[in-house]
């Protein structure tokens, strides 16, 4: 650990000698960091970097961000990369006031690029780790995040149809519930005796008319034998009754 420590601090001196030197030369989009430096200082930050990792002293550098940022980009890149072999090759590139040392990783499973940033005053500032994959696995991997983006909008476009189609299914529904709400709000009526059923008006009618004809022939009758002559009330038949108003249906 206290190996470690000395390392990284001298990995801090290296880079804040750099910036002086560059600093006096004033060169626009020159690297502040020459090939050999540049070299060292990238060898150096990786193995550093890979050292944490493989000593499980991440939470160590907590305070420290780029450091942090820098152990947690080569943790999530280690599974593809494999066993660290070593560094192979870098690369100095100038922007501005800040230079990238592109740091080739060799690995036993996949190749990667440490791409360390340095700011004008020489200071490591950001540490990303990228692995390196060949053109059959980039496309494989296109394909894979293809179908699989395919295949969740189908699935998305099926579950809405079926949504779609239980819509249906509704109106039934909620005639039934609002049916059942209707008769749970209707009290129940009291029993009641059924009314009785009313006599057709033209049954009564009949009924009234056969008692007239009936006085009437009584009445003939009894004329008749008043005057001498013997007739009886089945010998008359009556063919209409005609009703007139007069002074006695109006009293």
């Amino acid at each position: 650990m206290k190996k470690i420590l000395i390392v990284l601090g001298m990995m801090t001196c290296l880079a804040g000698m750099t910036a002086c030197s560059g600093a006096q030369a004033g060169q626009a989009d020159s690297p502040i960091i020459d090939e050999a430096t540049a070299a060292s200082l990238g060898e150096m930050v990786v193995e550093n970097i890979a050292q944490i990792v493989a000593d499980g002293m991440q939470d160590q550098y907590t305070g420290n961000e780029v450091i942090t940022s820098a152990v947690t980009g080569w943790e999530s890149a280690l599974p593809e990369i494999g066993t660290y072999l070593g560094v192979t090759d870098h690369e100095v590139s100038a922007r501005g006031d800040e230079t990238t040392i592109d740091v080739t990783v060799d690995g036993s499973d996949h190749d990667a690029i440490v791409s360390i940033l340095v700011d004008s005053e020489g200071y490591v500032t950001s540490v990303t780790t990228s692995v390196i994959k060949g053109f059959g696995e980039l496309m494989k991997n296109a394909a894979l995040n293809t179908l699989l983006g395919m295949g969740t909008v189908f699935i998305v476009l099926i579950l809405i149809a079926w949504i779609i189609s239980l819509f249906k299914y509704i109106p039934a529904l909620s005639e039934k519930l609002s049916g059942k709400k209707k008769q749970d709000a209707v009290p129940a009526a009291p029993f009641s005796a059924p009314a009785p059923a009313a006599v057709p008006a033209v049954q009564e009618e009949e009924t009234d008319d056969e008692e007239l004809v009936a006085v009437i022939a009584a009445a003939i009758a009894a004329y008749e034998s008043e005057n001498g002559s013997q007739a009886a009330p089945g010998d008359f038949v009556v063919r209409s009754i005609r009703r007139r108003g007069g002074r006695w249906q109006r009293a």
